[in-house]
């Protein structure tokens, strides 16, 4: 045999993973392999593998006399669309995929690299954890990784695809990341397994409601997408590194935009008919706002599932992307929350972090008065939000749609908060709390003598929002830019954008801010 022929055989045995009989058991679980996934995901032939022939070095528990192809990771780099990246994907069919020293050591080189090239990094996880006969070797693999997950946050884009069960310290590496893909039909995320939470507690629970996709990306936030199998995840990441720039030195790719800039949208101010006066708590579904302002329609929303009061999530106006933070009062009347509060900040940082000018869509009653909330830290989850938006130096417009009251209008990124242009519409309401609430204060005496209280507080909650609620007096004092007419918001904040894309604000030196955790 020559020494080619033997190459292209030694590459033949790592490229079979753990044999036909292990992809075959992926598949009957509707999963493709660590190789079909890669193949998937980058642009044909682009994929480039990088250590393809490490292995690792265990003796323990007989381990010298088990071959572990690629040491149960793919690791390399390619093209999405033409854009260089860098990926990994663990190959559940060699051991189940899990981590040991070596195996760290691929995904630790693909990071390192991707920091150095300035590139986004994909990984796909589907493993059973720790390689328990490397014993503190694998722990070390961990800790070498979310090291490396810390130092590239905000450097380059790090995209975690959960593809099967991500369990005990696994978790914490999709954690760091940007955002986090799991697919419905086949993946979990836990700390402690169903059998250790019984152990300890007694509580018994499947690992379907424990950290199953529908609970990552509803009850516990900790997935942003979650959709059904691994071609719609794979698919999800595919659009979304279309939204993001390469690295934090640069800006988004701008895309030809065939949706007329200066589009009017006259359904909007037939919105603004259905919010008369006699209607004031009458809602409208802010996701429709979003899509008649944004390039077609087109809207990539992030969380979707998760404090859903608060819409995040991406979109482009003149081909170029934004991140847009919207109040959704179609869900608890679209008051801030803690969890709304926490997924907003956490986007907002992103956005800044990677150049993305970000448009704020106001409709909130204030922050949720509730005693759980209160004890439960609303609190520091409001100031996190005030923080990111104070310290994000990317482009801000904000548009206050319908309600504006109390610290919450401060919170979603007022005047006072660093909005480089604010528009309201003629029917915003911006006050220190809710008029009737006011009203009841201002005017006690009169409604309390009144022959109808009722009928009294109606009137006199009219009086006060006719009189001290309007979008003009904000504008009067400059807190507003401009009152606008809602079917010109394209086009209005289309030019806001155009303005400021060439913003410089460099902040103040130092190593960096407390964030309120």
């Amino acid at each position: 045999m020559s020494k080619i022929d033997e190459l292209f055989e030694r590459k033949e045995k790592i490229q079979q993973g753990g044999g036909s009989t292990e992809v075959e058991k992926q598949h009957e679980k509707g999963k493709m392999s660590a190789r079909e996934r890669i193949n998937y995901l980058l642009d044909e032939g682009s994929f480039v593998e990088m250590d393809a022939f490490v292995n690792h070095r265990c003796s323990n528990f007989n381990m010298e006399d088990i071959n572990t192809p690629a040491e149960g990771v793919v690791t390399g780099y390619g093209t999405i669309n033409g854009r260089l990246v860098f990926v990994y994907a663990q190959d559940f069919t060699v051991i189940k995929g899990a981590l040991g020293e070596m195996h760290a050591k691929k995904i630790c080189k693909v990071l390192d690299m991707a920091v150095k090239m300035g590139a986004p990094v994909i990984g796909i996880n589907d493993s059973e954890g720790a390689r328990i006969q490397e014993g503190v070797d694998a722990l070390s693999g961990y800790g070498q990784i979310f090291y490396r997950n810390s130092r590239a946050s905000g450097v380059v884009p790090q995209i975690s695809v959960i593809l099967g069960t991500c369990a005990g310290g696994a978790v914490f590496s999709p954690a760091l990341a940007d955002f986090t893909f799991m697919a419905s039909d086949t993946s979990k995320m836990f700390i402690s397994s169903p059998k250790a939470i019984s152990t300890a507690t007694g509580e018994d629970i499947s690992e379907e409601d424990l950290g199953g996709a529908a609970i990552c990306g509803s009850k516990s936030g900790v997935a942003d997408f979650v959709l059904k199998d691994d071609t719609e995840c794979l698919d999800g990441v595919k659009k979304l590194i279309g939204y993001l720039p390469s690295n934090n030195t640069e800006i988004p790719l701008g895309f030809e935009s065939k949706d007329d800039l200066n589009r009017n949208i006259p359904e909007l101010d037939e919105v603004i008919a259905e919010l008369s006066d006699d209607a004031s708590d009458k809602a409208v579904d802010m996701k429709y706002v979003i899509q008649t302002i944004v390039d077609d329609g087109d809207f990539f929303e992030v969380k979707q599932g998760f404090a859903q009061n608060i819409i995040v999530g991406y979109g482009r106006i003149n081909g170029r992307t934004i991140g847009i933070v919207a109040n959704q009062p179609m869900a608890l009347s679209g008051f801030l929350d803690m969890d709304a509060a926490d997924k907003a900040a956490r986007f907002i940082r992103t956005c800044d972090a990677f150049n993305i000018p970000i448009l704020n869509l106001v409709d909130v009653p204030g922050f949720l008065p509730d005693v759980n909330q209160e004890m439960g830290g609303i609190i520091n989850n409001g100031a996190k939000m005030i923080y990111a938006y104070s310290e994000a130096t990317v482009p801000k417009v904000t548009m206050i749609v319908r309600k504006a009251y109390g610290s919450a209008y401060v919170a979603m990124c007022s005047k006072e908060l660093g909005a480089d242009v604010v528009y309201a519409w003629p029917n915003a309401e911006i006050a220190v709390t809710s008029p009737d609430g006011i009203a009841n204060i201002i005017f006690k005496n009169e409604i309390e003598s009144a022959i109808n209280p009722e009928e009294e507080l109606n009137a006199k909650t009219k009086e006060y929002k006719d009189e001290f609620t309007t979008p003009y007096i904000a504008a009067e004092r400059g807190y507003i830019d401009d009152v606008i007419v809602p079917s010109e918001s394209r086009q209005r904040i289309a030019a806001a954008f155009e303005m400021l894309q060439n913003k410089r604000d460099k902040g103040l030196p130092k190593k960096h801010g407390n964030l309120p955790l």
